[in-house]
């Protein structure tokens, strides 16, 4: 099995067929991106303390610490005491299998066609483009993806969930504090369920929308911006119930003591009147035309 132990800047191509990989740090950066080619790329630009060690074994890499096991991994405890980190971009085929865990370094994992995992302890992690399912687990680690269309899982204690413009048929998030902000602009019907106990949760949704719809909060305050849901409550518990579109699309919301919001999303009509608005202030501006407020 090819082994290298990695104490310095290094750089190594993987010519073999990498179906799988598994990456494992502690403090850092790690960067993995899909690509379609057929071999798999490793730039380690900055390494500290122990050894990072590399192995490629039929179809699996793997970038890790020797004492940094996966199983187990949200709860891992340096007791030695090491100062350790790196810095890890890979370019990997697309489609492969992805597994990333980071202590307290940063993630970001782009153009992925296949299922990934990821565990963060206090690291927060950036998903770009990745249209396979996602499962993502942190402590405090925060979780920003942007534009994926594959099914999204999260669990957090703390840390906060983005989602921008998520197409994906699913989205489930489960925190104890954490806030969930959810921008979606699907393709077709989706099903979101999102959970928390303190946190907030602002979701947007296209307009037209198209759900079965209820979100509910014991203690916070609820926002809707769509005429066709009712807002039950005035005081303690509020809830928000009601069909969007023809109601083939899920969403559930629930919250304790945190604050619900239903944003709508703005119509391609919008987005095209304002297009024609700025245009025809621009027009007016260049003829001289634009109405001037005198101070």
């Amino acid at each position: 099995m090819p082994e290298w132990s990695i104490t310095e800047p290094r750089k190594l191509t993987f010519d073999a067929p990498v179906t799988d990989l598994h990456v494992r740090i502690v403090s850092g950066t790690v960067n993995v991106v899909g690509t379609e080619e057929g071999s798999a790329r490793l730039h380690v630009s900055e390494v500290e303390g122990p050894p990072l060690l590399v192995s490629h074994q039929g179809g699996t890499l793997t970038v890790a610490y020797e004492d940094l096991p996966w199983k187990g991994f949200l709860k891992w405890l340096d007791r030695k005491g090491w100062r350790r980190g790196a810095v890890v971009s890979l370019a990997v085929p697309a489609g492969t299998r992805v597994e990333v865990g980071v202590v307290d370094a940063a993630a970001v994992v782009s153009g992925i066609r296949g299922p990934a995992v990821v565990k963060g302890v206090t690291g927060d992690t950036t998903l770009v483009g990745v249209s396979g399912p996602v499962q993502a687990d942190t402590v405090s680690g925060n979780l920003e993806a942007q534009a994926v269309t594959g099914d999204l899982r999260f669990k957090s204690v703390s840390g906060d969930l983005t989602v921008v413009e998520g197409s994906g048929r699913s989205v489930r998030a489960d925190s104890v504090s954490g806030s969930m902000i959810v921008d979606l602009d699907p393709d077709g019907p989706t099903e979101v369920r999102l959970t928390s106990v303190s946190g907030e949760i602002a979701i947007r949704l296209p307009h037209p929308a198209d759900a079965e719809v209820e979100a509910n909060t014991a203690s916070g305050t609820i926002s809707n911006a769509f005429d066709g849901l009712r807002v039950h409550g005035q005081w303690g518990a509020h809830k928000i119930t009601g069909r969007l579109g023809a109601g083939t699309g899920s969403l559930r919301a629930t919250t304790v003591s945190g604050s619900i919001a239903l944003l709508r999303r703005p119509s391609d009509e919008d987005d095209a009147d304002r297009t024609i608005d700025r245009a025809d202030r621009r027009t007016d501006e260049a003829d001289g035309t634009t109405d001037k407020k005198v101070l």
